[in-house]
């Protein structure tokens, strides 16, 4: 009998493969860039490092909020594909390009208006190599919002579909781009904290422009019509919205948050901002598998819903989490056997390597134990529509809990920037008990009826 009931599912084993290898590969491409990025600007000195750490704050900052309304039209047009409604896929990815890119526009030009703010206010008090680098990588970087706003939801509607390989082929031309212009720039040209941040602006923008044209292809499930005529739908943004906003608020609040810890570390001094840097970009490593299949759980899911099928949002979460925690294993066992190596990749200096260390290895053997249960799982509610339950958990988590404990750990009991790192697994245990609750209680399934 259970065998005949899988013969029914959606997604056979080797769809999940195909789904979640490239995923992986795109996730790593992207983290490993960015330590590319760290290893390669490290040659300017450590005030370049903490410069470009700064500006990215903020950066992924925004790519978390693309991201977040990405994630909305993905659901949104997932569901439509467990319904059988071709049509109102393509008419729900048509809405969430067009109106991703209005909104990307806006927010760009808020971001150079605000540029005062940001390096005067937002960062706290830096010192003036630090500033004068963090200006220059401003200047340039932020000109690629629009096309990080195009990627990342031409990305999620391929995702959506069950596409991604097209996502994994694009991210390796993006990133190949980025990591030899930064060689160029920076060890050829000696053009410094410009010779990553022009790579980057580049890369980001051919990568936009390769999946608006791919989805162009009429034999996608999802595809932008070559006679379009585009026309404000509002249902459709608006349901698009239901998921987006949540997410995004969710998100932006996350990364702010972060953002506001890292003024915190900011008055620690160089050193300890160098650090963190640098520990954020192992740690990214760290988290990477449960990231992925947590992008694949969003695929999965939305099509469960569509169809109505609750008890296949049940066995695919489950089984998910169990890849997720796996291959968390496997990666941070990794990563802490490299530690010596990465550590000499940096070139730093023993106390800021002794910190660094300490941070990511910390970090490593907690996120084994919660990270799936914090950060993949919710992508089932979010998936079912249940994102303001997620929204309201991770808000109030991440500025009570994290920020609270992050202030009181570090500057407080003098444990320095290492109370960030205790403040942020504490997060992580009170999002785990809140998801694992809600998922158990069933009531997110209403939310998608």
């Amino acid at each position: 009998m259970e065998k005949e009931i899988k013969k029914n599912y959606l997604f056979t084993n080797k769809d999940l493969i195909r789904l979640l290898i490239p995923l992986m590969i795109e996730q790593f491409l992207a983290v490993a860039v960015g330590m590319a990025d760290s290893i390669m600007v490290a040659s300017v000195g450590e005030s370049a490092v903490s410069a470009v750490s700064l500006v990215d704050s903020i950066i992924i900052l925004l790519i978390n909020v693309f991201a977040a309304l990405a994630t909305g039209g993905a659901v949104i047009a997932g569901q439509y594909i467990g319904r059988k409604q071709n049509d109102m896929a393509c008419r729900a990815g048509e809405q969430l390009l067009v109106f991703g890119t209005l909104v990307s526009l806006i927010i760009m030009a808020l971001m150079y208006i605000g540029k005062g703010f940001i390096l005067n206010v937002v960062f706290g008090t830096i010192e003036h190599d630090v500033a004068v680098y963090s200006n220059t990588y401003i200047n340039i970087v932020f000109a690629s919002i629009p096309f990080i706003a195009l990627y990342n939801c031409g990305a999620a509607l391929f995702r959506s579909m069950g596409n991604s390989k097209v996502t994994m082929v694009t991210s390796i031309i993006m990133n190949a781009i980025n990591v030899i212009g930064n060689a160029l720039l920076i060890y050829v040209f000696r053009m410094g904290v410009e010779g990553v941040a022009i790579p980057t602006l580049v890369s980001r923008a051919v990568a936009a422009v390769i999946i608006v044209v791919l989805l162009r292809k009429e034999e996608l499930i999802i595809h932008i019509r070559k006679k379009i005529k585009y026309k404000y739908d509002k249902n459709l943004v608006k349901d698009i919205l239901k998921i987006g906003i949540p997410n995004g608020v969710e998100n932006s609040m996350f990364q702010l948050g972060k953002i506001l810890l890292l003024s915190v570390i900011a008055g620690f001094g160089t050193t300890s901002i160098t650090a963190n840097a640098v520990a954020n970009s192992v740690s990214s490593f760290q988290i990477l598998p449960g990231m992925s299949v947590g992008l694949g759980l969003i695929t999965v899911v939305s099509q469960c819903v569509g169809a109505g099928d609750y008890e296949q949002v049940r066995y695919y979460t489950k089984k998910l989490l169990k890849y997720a925690y796996v291959f968390m294993i496997i990666s941070n066992i990794a990563v802490i056997i490299a530690t010596p190596k990465i550590l000499s990749i940096y070139n730093l200096s023993e106390e800021t390597a002794t910190m660094a260390s300490q941070a990511f290895i910390f970090h490593g053997v907690s996120s084994c134990f919660l990270w799936p249960l914090s950060f993949t799982l919710p992508n089932t509610l979010r998936a079912s529509n249940d994102a303001r339950f997620t929204m309201n958990v991770g808000v109030s988590s991440m500025w009570i809990v994290r920020i609270g404990f992050g202030v009181v750990i570090s500057k407080y009991m003098n444990i320095g920037m290492f109370g960030v790192w205790i403040a942020m697994i504490i997060d992580w245990v009170v999002r785990s008990i809140f998801f694992t609750l809600r998922y158990k209680s069933h009531k997110w399934e209403d939310k998608a009826r």
